[in-house]
């Protein structure tokens, strides 16, 4: 009997799928398929500055550099994605996907001499209920690539949210007023933050977030998540 015979059959009956289009996965792919990691719609805004996503915190907050890693829409591959890391306990696909946007953060001068990486909280409740916080996974992944630390603690969300589906900007900002609280701003002084969030849509959450960081006095606030669903 092969050494590796158990897991072969391990594999055959509990096969790992692809987190894009849920084929199975074969030997040498990580959480989505060949196929599918070259036809994912990137947006490939690490290679230039005034992208759509960059606009839409002009006037609002002074970020650094603002990035996302692929489109999101209705249907698609990126809304199975974020759906499998969300809901699914994918944690994994999570890191493989801050990888890949740590990747393209090299090659961006906006992103470099980062100091922090900081997962857009939940709240504990949710966190609860959900066994996790996604963000978390995807802020692994960068830190992982970029080499740097990742900081958990230094922002928490004091009070639960309702939806945000369905809200307008003013409403999903409104929803978020002085819901995050960084307790120790020390930790945070004078260094370049990377806040990390799965899918930005309108960016209210990432606003009233960073609007409580540069309460510490951060030398600079940078952005990245998965996806971004434009208007």
């Amino acid at each position: 009997m092969k050494p590796n015979f158990f897991s072969d059959l391990f594999a055959l009956l509990f096969p790992r799928l692809c987190g894009a289009c849920a084929t199975p996965l074969y030997n040498g792919e990580q959480e989505i398929c060949l196929t599918c990691l070259q036809d994912l719609p990137y947006t490939d805004f690490h290679l230039y500055k005034d992208h759509p996503l960059a606009k839409q915190f002009w006037g609002r907050v002074s970020l650094n550099g603002v990035f996302a890693l692929l489109y999101y829409k209705k249907s698609g591959s990126t809304k199975n994605l974020v759906h499998q890391l969300k809901y699914k306990d994918q944690c994994r696909l999570g890191i493989f996907l801050g990888e890949k946007i740590g990747e393209r953060l090299l090659l961006s001068s906006e992103f470099k001499n980062i100091d922090l990486v900081l997962p857009v909280p939940l709240h504990w409740k949710k966190a609860f209920q959900r066994g996790y916080n996604q963000s978390t996974f995807i802020a692994m992944g960068i830190a992982s690539v970029l080499k740097i630390p990742l900081c958990e603690k230094a922002i928490h969300r004091k009070t639960p949210t309702r939806s945000q589906t369905r809200k307008d900007r003013y409403q999903r900002f409104s929803n978020l007023t002085e819901v995050f609280k960084a307790p120790r701003p020390e930790l945070l002084s004078g260094k370049h933050l990377l806040l990390v969030d799965d899918v930005i849509t309108t960016g209210a959450t990432v606003e009233s977030c960073a609007l409580e960081l540069f309460k510490c006095r951060p030398l600079s606030i940078s952005v990245a998540a998965i996806a971004f669903v434009p208007t």
